[in-house]
C-alpha cells in the first residue's frame, strides 16, 4: 500500500536525519582524538559524507513534505557532542568499534528506505538511497579493517555481535 510505504519512507528518513548528525558529531571528535594520520583522514572524510547524507535526507523528507523531528534531533545532536567528547577519554578500540558497528546497521536502513522509494516509484530517491547505502557499508569496511587485529575483537564480537 502506498500510503504505508510513504510513511514507512519518512520514519526511516527522519530517523536517519537525526542519526546521521550524531554520527557526524561523534566522527568529528573521533577523528580529532586519533594519532595516526591515515585514520584521522579516513574519518573525516566519513564525517564529510554523514553530512552529505544529512543533506540528502532532508531533501527528500521535503519531497514528501514531512520534516525531521524536533526532539530527536536535540535527542542525537546530544549523543553526537558527547559520543566524540568520549572518544578522547575512551580509548582507540570501542570508538573504532562501534563506529563500524553502526555502518552496517545504515547499511541496511538505507537499503530498505530504498525498497519503499521503489515502492513509491521514486526513481531518482531508491538510486540515491542505494548510493548512500553504498556509502555506508564503505564506512563498515574501513572501520572493520582498522579494528581487524586488534586483542579485544574476539571478545567484543561476543557481546556486542558485528562480525
Amino acid at each position: 500500500m502506498k500510503k504505508d510505504a510513504r510513511l514507512h519512507l519518512i520514519r526511516i528518513l527522519q530517523n536517519a536525519h537525526a542519526g546521521e548528525l550524531a554520527a557526524a558529531y561523534a566522527y568529528r571528535g573521533h577523528w580529532k582524538s586519533v594519532k595516526n594520520s591515515d585514520e584521522k583522514e579516513g574519518i573525516k572524510k566519513i564525517e564529510a559524507e554523514e553530512w552529505e547524507h544529512r543533506e540528502n535526507n532532508r531533501k527528500w523528507l521535503e519531497v514528501l513534505g514531512a520534516k525531521p523531528r524536533p526532539f530527536r534531533e536535540k535527542v542525537f545532536w546530544t549523543i553526537g557532542r558527547t559520543l566524540g567528547v568520549l572518544c578522547f577519554v575512551s580509548g582507540w578500540f570501542f570508538p573504532m568499534y562501534f563506529a563500524g558497528r553502526l555502518e552496517s546497521q545504515n547499511t541496511e536502513e538505507y537499503k530498505t528506505a530504498a525498497k519503499f522509494a521503489k515502492e513509491l516509484e521514486m526513481h531518482e530517491c531508491f538510486a540515491e538511497l542505494m548510493e548512500m547505502s553504498a556509502k555506508e557499508l564503505e564506512h563498515e569496511e574501513f572501520f572493520r579493517r582498522v579494528v581487524a587485529n586488534h586483542r579485544l575483537l574476539p571478545l567484543t564480537r561476543k557481546f556486542f555481535r558485528w562480525s
